[in-house]
């Protein structure tokens, strides 16, 4: 928030970009887009920000790692946008400053484009002004953190803060012009994902889980529809324990030889089906439309699974732990510097898993235990009973199938890669313990 301080001595001017040190501009006319919507003396004056989407640079052909955003930047930013407001990313964003000094929006309020730096000042004594405003006490006992600038005490400070806008009156605007406003870098390894989704989800769910839920604090300010926008991602990490249900239990009730899901033959199982059917038909549909390929959407589908059973698992763990006091969040910062061979890896699209992480632990432990279930599962139910023995664990087996497909690189990276990028053998050792432990219970 020092910018926003030093700058209202500075230029004072009435709209501030702001945009992340790992993004650049990649269209001039960025700014002219904006002002058409502040300057709209129609619907212009209660327009608070004009968020641009983000987008990347550095992505490849069919990333392994899903990075395009191309659903949420062309159907889900838009449906926001439609509800009255758009959430605020942190970055490729303009502000009025009015909005970030904590401002409440009335309908006779008119910006003054002629405000600014009246009288022409000495060099020095702006920078004696400055540095006024930049002492570590400066906050002390004032609405700087709460009320004005930028929201403090929460890992994604930049959508409380944008939430809180909002609530104070102000409309948001999402523009997406065909040239890219803004172009960033994406990470390109699997931890550095990973960690950057747990600071997400895990900030979502404090803020969801608080008093500055959408619900609370935007009853009666915003529409019911952009509360409920904001809480798709608010609950990201409670997804995580139905996932880990449906990717542990299925495939340890198939090894024991237990059916959990109707016989294929019974009308019961058309439900299920449906669903799956339904589902994953409509979201391969919304990424063709949206310019993606198929395999960039099967990828994706892989990462879903991924962060959903670590990132996001982690991060429920950690807020539950802090509401309760037994542990206390941390900011983890996304490190997106990678060596020459690690990108030469992602080009190829091989996976980088790199360094020991407890991350890695729960994916293979995952990929190892459903591999073993489908071999032995199959094996047994074949063994015993022959084909007719897998009608009541049909469901079951295709589960664990596409867990097992879906895991491919996972494999890779344990029984045939032998780069710094593969898994460590320590989190093979890791993995098959836990594996062997699940197993042994249940036969």
């Amino acid at each position: 928030m020092l910018w926003i301080r030093v700058s209202s001595v500075i230029s004072n001017s009435s709209v501030i970009l702001n945009v992340d040190c790992d993004m650049y501009s990649n269209n001039s006319e960025s700014i002219r887009d904006a002002l058409c919507f502040f300057l709209d003396e129609e619907q212009g004056q209660d327009i608070g920000f004009v968020q641009y989407p983000q987008n990347f640079d550095n992505v490849v052909h069919n990333d392994i790692y899903g990075n395009p955003i191309n659903v949420v930047n062309e159907l889900d930013n838009p449906c926001l946008d439609g509800w009255g407001g758009m959430c605020y990313y942190g970055t490729g964003c303009f502000h009025r400053r009015e909005t970030l000094s904590g401002q409440i929006y009335s309908k006779d309020y008119k910006e003054d484009w002629d405000r600014g730096v009246g009288i022409a000042e000495n060099a020095d004594e702006l920078e004696e002004t400055s540095k006024s405003l930049v002492t570590c006490t400066y906050e002390h006992n004032t609405p700087w953190g709460i009320e004005k600038g930028v929201r403090y005490g929460c890992p994604l400070e930049d959508v409380i803060t944008g939430l809180q806008i909002q609530c104070r009156g102000w409309r948001s605007v999402y523009y997406n012009p065909a040239r890219k406003g803004f172009l960033g870098m994406a990470p390109t390894s699997l931890g550095q994902i990973l960690v950057q989704h747990k600071r997400w989800s895990e900030g979502f769910l404090q803020i969801s889980l608080s008093n500055y839920s959408p619900f609370l604090l935007g009853h009666g300010k915003i529409k019911l529809g952009l509360q409920m926008g904001y809480s798709v991602c608010g609950f990201w990490a409670l997804n995580s324990f139905p996932t880990f249900y449906y990717v542990i239990i299925p495939s340890l009730c198939f090894l024991s030889g237990v059916s959990v899901f109707p016989e294929i033959t019974s009308p019961w199982c058309i439900p299920f089906i449906y669903v799956v059917v339904a589902s994953y038909s409509w979201s391969l549909m919304e990424s063709l439309q949206c310019g993606d390929t198929a395999v960039e959407w099967w990828n994706a589908q892989r990462m879903w699974l991924m962060r959903r059973t670590t990132s996001y698992l982690l991060a429920a763990i950690d807020t539950i732990g802090g509401m309760l006091g037994v542990s206390e969040s941390g900011f983890e910062l996304t490190v997106k510097v990678d060596e020459s061979q690690a990108l030469e890896r992602y080009k190829k699209g091989k996976m980088e898993f790199g360094p020991i992480s407890g991350m890695f632990v729960i994916i293979t432990t995952i990929a190892l235990f459903n591999l073993v279930c489908l071999v032995v599962g199959l094996g047994r139910a074949l063994l015993r009973e022959g084909t007719a023995g897998l009608g009541p664990l049909f469901l079951q087996a295709v589960l664990c199938v596409a867990i097992v497909v879906i895991n491919a690189p996972v494999y890779e990276a344990l029984f045939i890669r032998r780069d710094s990028g593969s898994l460590p053998y320590f989190v093979t050792l890791v993995s098959l313990c836990f594996v062997s432990s699940l197993c042994l219970q249940a036969i």
